[in-house]
């Protein structure tokens, strides 16, 4: 088993792929890490007050990714892999969010 299999289920259908070559993570994967990547980048140049406002956006944000993915799952429903990115970038930015908010709460007290 290779080391992206533990990480995520590699569906060609829900990937992208370049010159024919498939990514090695989903495209609602591949928004995740993107946003992950991108608020910790973010979070080191710049200050961020974390607060209860900060918070609730952090859980607004990964709600369209959970929604997105649970109704797929559970039902009928097709998603693409535009929204499925897009779901997964917000998601990605949402829980970096929290979990460095929830880490800042717990170091300051």
């Amino acid at each position: 088993m290779k080391i992206m299999d533990l990480i995520c289920h590699r569906i060609p259908e829900r990937s992208f792929f370049i010159r024919g070559h498939q990514f090695p993570v989903c495209s609602r994967c591949t928004g995740f890490y993107i946003g992950l990547c991108l608020y910790i980048i973010y979070a080191y140049y710049f200050f961020v007050d974390y607060n209860m406002l900060l918070l609730t956006l952090a859980t607004l944000l990964i709600v369209p990714m959970v929604v997105d993915g649970t109704t797929q799952l559970l039902t009928d429903r097709l998603s693409n892999n535009t929204l499925r990115f897009i779901t997964g970038l917000c998601g990605g930015l949402g829980f970096c969010i929290f979990i460095k908010a929830i880490k800042y709460f717990i170091y300051i007290m």
